[in-house]
């Protein structure tokens, strides 16, 4: 990206790291910073568990698994088979080498350290450069109605396999939780925003959630990169929970979630006759190519959204 200024990207999981990736092959270490969903984090086994940040952190890192694309490379699942034999819980399954992110992070927080430091800290160990920050230092727990009752995001996406239906989603704890303190200096001075490919409802709202953290955003250049694909998902539960709150799936749908937050949407060629009803909701539009199947792939897009984005009014 030309000029000066640094980006910030906000991500959940899987589809995000992806494009997060991407970004880090463009800019330097000074010029992005990731910030991770953290209400998807939770308490189990005594551990405390942070799937979005850990799954940037690895894919950063160049350690995570590029078939279930969470967790690490070559993992083993000694300690889950033995947990299991005992009759303990192993629904949410810990390798035997990501387990030790787990009893790390834990012992710092027990200790008085802050999850920014910790993630820091950790992100140091495994030579990751760029910044990568959780939304808030403050708990925030995405909570789901469904016809089963309330449920807690992991015990939905993987205990469940997202099988309940889904009337509401609240994000408990987000009234009174703040910013990252660095994500809110880094904010001031930003060139733009980045929301990469993560589920609008169960990854990112939850960051946008947190304090002014929209306000601040829309106040920038904030692009997002649609996470619908032709009426699909590419990866998780998007679409079938957009169709659960009544949503029809698709990138214009996505774009009608942001409004009033971006000046840009990115879309794939498969929904190009949707840029015009895009357009119509007040965002500059890219259509390109937004599936990632590889690095160059990723890098490829990072670059586009990139241009896209300095190339929008400020």
């Amino acid at each position: 990206m030309s000029g000066s200024g640094h980006i910030i990207a906000l991500s959940g999981g899987v589809g995000g790291a992806k494009l997060a990736l991407g970004l880090a092959a463009c800019l330097g270490p000074d010029r992005l910073a990731i910030v991770a969903n953290t209400a998807d984090d939770f308490e189990h086994l005594g551990l405390s568990i942070c799937p979005d940040l850990d799954t940037v952190m690895y894919t950063l890192a160049g350690l995570a698994d590029p078939e279930r694309g969470w967790g690490l490379a070559g993992e083993t699942w000694q300690c889950m088979d033995a947990l299991s034999s005992l009759g303990g819980e192993s629904w949410f399954r810990l390798g035997d080498r990501d387990l030790a992110t787990h009893l790390q992070r834990s012992l710092l927080l027990a200790a008085g350290e802050g999850l920014a430091r910790v993630t820091q800290r950790l992100c140091g160990a495994l030579g990751v450069r760029h910044p990568l920050l959780p939304m808030s230092e403050q708990r925030v727990r995405t909570m789901l109605d469904t016809d089963q009752g309330e449920l807690a995001f992991q015990t939905y996406f993987v205990r469940e396999r997202c099988a309940p239906r889904v009337r509401a989603i609240r994000y408990e704890g987000a009234e009174s939780a703040l910013p990252t303190p660095a994500l809110i200096g880094r904010l001031e001075t930003a060139a733009g925003v980045v929301i990469c490919p993560s589920n609008p409802w169960l990854s990112v709202d939850p960051i946008l959630a947190v304090g002014d953290l929209r306000e601040r955003i829309a106040a920038t250049r904030a692009v997002a990169v649609s996470p619908i694909v032709g009426g699909r998902a590419l990866k998780g539960p998007a679409a079938a929970l957009m169709e659960q709150l009544g949503l029809v799936p698709s990138a214009l749908e996505v774009a009608r979630h942001y409004r009033g937050l971006l000046r840009g949407f990115v879309i794939d060629r498969e929904d190009a006759a949707q840029a015009d009803a895009v357009r119509a909701l007040g965002m500059e539009v890219l259509v390109t190519d937004t599936i990632m199947v590889d690095a160059a792939s990723k890098t490829r897009l990072a670059a586009e959204v990139l241009a896209f984005l300095s190339g929008l009014r400020a």
